[in-house]
């Protein structure tokens, strides 16, 4: 089961309390597709400019990800630059040069075009439909989004909403675009504009999913050392649609197990500035953290547990 990837590839500077780095190998591309390579092999489409080194081709490619589709063209790469603040909660955006991601047109190669998973990061709603225009009979396909094209091409996500399974988006962004002020509400109110799934990012706190079905939630991952959230909430769709291509199915157990894995990896991601904590990483240690999360959030006492 093949897992389309389309958006971003990007150079990140990046100040926290811990530190800061400078031209950072970023993008939500970029770190759903890492993501996700812990669990299947990632197409990637996205558009680098002339100045994107084969050391960061190289870093990709050590993941297994195939970037048949990744555009180099004359310009310069997409940069973005941001401060966090001293309690990680808030983010400046100090720059943003779009450079040659302005122009972007994702054009999906033929031998991607049968993808039966794909993730839309976050992006013009436009790109993201004419990506699906592209793409044949897929089996799952998950959009992202932001506040940005909440206000300004509302009409193009609604548009996008009726044709996806599911869209994931902050709590803020969620009740931007219901209108309503309650989460649950908000939830309920975007599953009536079309996606069979929506899921809620809510940082430190955690995730919501709806479905016609049902509720469900989790708690994010206890970390003690975070250095960098950058990337995170795209590690966690990149964690939860590898899982779902290794899988080849989305049923609502394996979503929530999905999510589960998404948190993980996510957790991991915002240990490092970049990719640094994903690179010192193996599919072992993703299981390993997968299994103290579970003991996490179970209320019955696992055998390790001694009585009290």
């Amino acid at each position: 089961m093949s897992l389309l990837v389309v958006g971003s590839v990007a150079f990140d500077t990046v100040e926290t309390p811990h530190g800061k780095v400078e031209d950072a190998l970023g993008g939500s591309a970029v770190y759903c597709s890492v993501a996700a390579s812990f669990f299947h092999p990632v197409q990637l489409v996205g558009v680098v400019g002339r100045d994107f080194p084969a050391e960061r081709v190289q870093v990709l490619e050590r993941h297994g990800i195939d970037l048949a589709g990744l555009e180099v063209v004359d310009g310069e790469t997409f940069r973005w630059s941001g401060r966090y603040s001293a309690d990680l909660n808030h983010r400046d955006t100090l720059a943003v040069h779009l450079n040659v991601f302005g122009n972007f047109q994702p054009k999906v190669p033929e031998s991607y075009r049968e993808a039966r998973f794909v993730f839309l990061a976050n992006g013009a709603p436009m790109t993201q439909l004419a990506v699906l225009d592209q793409v044949e009979r897929p089996e799952f396909v998950l959009a992202d989004t932001m506040d940005l094209w909440i206000d300004t091409a509302r009409s193009d996500l609604v548009e996008l909403l009726r044709r996806v399974d599911g869209i994931v988006l902050n709590d803020e962004e969620a009740k931007q675009l219901s209108g309503e002020s309650n989460l649950i509400r908000a939830g309920d109110r975007i599953l009536e504009m079309g996606p069979n799934v929506v899921m809620i990012k809510k940082g430190e706190h955690g995730a919501f999913l709806f479905s016609p079905r049902m509720r469900f939630a989790i708690p994010a991952f206890p970390v003690d050392d975070v250095i960098d959230p950058t990337g995170a909430g795209d590690c966690f769709a990149g964690g939860l649609m590898g899982y779902l291509a290794e899988r080849g199915r989305w049923t609502v157990e394996d979503l929530r197990r999905a999510m589960v894995y998404g948190t993980v990896v996510a957790s991991t991601c915002v240990q490092g500035f970049s990719l640094d904590a994903l690179e010192k990483i193996e599919r072992a240690d993703v299981e390993r953290r997968y299994r103290e999360f579970i003991e996490f959030v179970t209320v019955e006492p696992t055998r390790s547990e001694s009585p009290s």
